[in-house]
């Protein structure tokens, strides 16, 4: 026997139907289809439609990576869902999930870590494997953002989009499986990415919804440069760990938050761009889903292959950051 691993034996994926392209939006808000493509790369992005509600997608998802994994419901043990849009502030969209898949016996509990989310979802479902708790964890990055945007706000509409992505993580043995995962918090540049109202500080009043605050702002100068640094220090930081170097990285599956940060990153890493794998001009910003949205159309168009040293590296509301690395 070898050194007990957390692998990945599925992958799944789901978005709305409904394309909004740029030149949607410029009926909608001051902006072009140039300007959102040159400071962003998108061209179009997934919108849900208003009685669509993020379980929906987190279920198809989930039900894609289960077929790939070729496992039933009742063999998983727990499920994560990573979101900052869950259907309802109690119960956990896990928990709607957890019946909605019939997987009977597992525990289900939601975690909140912006768009860093699905790796700190990864993370912990890799310690429970390791401990021998699990067996097998199903992991969502599921989202929709445009139930939050303010639709006059150029900065944040044009950017974020709805969908959901899913893994099953099960015992393996190394090579394969996560390496190394790292995560960090910095609360003190909480303000850059915020959504204040439906708390208990500023809990749902006709005045809360007056003044916006139920709408998702971001500062986003501040963020760009602090992103492009932070995820190329954490992805240095987890290659480390792992023994690898930049150069033996098969490819780098980063948080689609905007093609300029992937580029710079890559740059700084080394790693070409034809090593990266980018879906950002046909999803936007999908938050935690981004990661296991782009990792799912990877596997699935026959890029991944056994044995490929895959980086996946996040940036997001908190301020978080993460990053780990994957032998397929």
């Amino acid at each position: 026997m070898g050194t007990r691993s957390a692998i990945i034996s599925g992958t799944g994926m789901s978005v709305p139907s409904r394309v909004v392209s740029n030149r949607d939006l410029e009926k909608l808000v001051d902006t072009s289809d140039e300007w959102i493509r040159s400071r962003t790369g998108i061209g179009e992005r997934r919108i849900a439609s208003a009685h669509e509600v993020m379980s929906q997608f987190a279920l198809e998802a989930s039900k894609n990576a289960l077929e790939m994994a070729g496992l039933t419901p009742d063999q998983i043990d727990l499920i994560v869902c990573a979101t900052v849009t869950p259907d309802m502030p109690i119960p956990a969209t896990a928990c709607l999930l957890q019946h909605q898949l019939g997987c009977r016996r597992a525990a289900a509990f939601d975690i909140s870590a912006g768009c860093s989310g699905f790796i700190y979802a990864q993370s912990v479902a890799k310690q429970f494997i390791l401990t021998g708790r699990c067996a097998h964890v199903l992991v969502i990055g599921a989202e929709l953002l445009s139930k939050f945007l303010d639709w006059s706000d150029r900065t944040t509409c044009v950017i974020f989009a709805d969908g959901a992505g899913a893994v099953v993580m099960s015992a393996g043995e190394l090579p394969r499986g996560v390496l190394a995962s790292e995560m960090h918090t910095d609360g003190s540049m909480a303000d850059f990415i915020t959504l204040e109202g439906g708390g208990c500080k500023y809990p749902p009043t006709a005045e809360t919804v007056g003044r916006g605050l139920h709408f998702i702002r971001m500062r986003g100068n501040e963020t760009f440069k602090i992103a492009v640094r932070q995820i190329e220090e954490v992805s240095r930081e987890v290659l480390g760990k792992a023994g690898l170097t930049p150069e033996e990285v098969s490819w780098f599956i980063p948080h689609q938050a905007n093609q300029r940060i992937i580029s710079a990153v890559g740059e700084r890493l080394g790693i070409p761009p034809e090593r990266s794998f980018v879906n950002i001009e046909r999803y936007g910003n999908t938050s935690a889903a981004s990661i296991p949205i782009a990792l799912d159309e990877a596997v699935r168009g026959g890029r991944v292959k056994r044995g490929d040293v895959l980086l996946m590296a996040a940036f997001g509301a908190g301020l978080t950051w993460a990053a780990s690395v994957v032998r397929w």
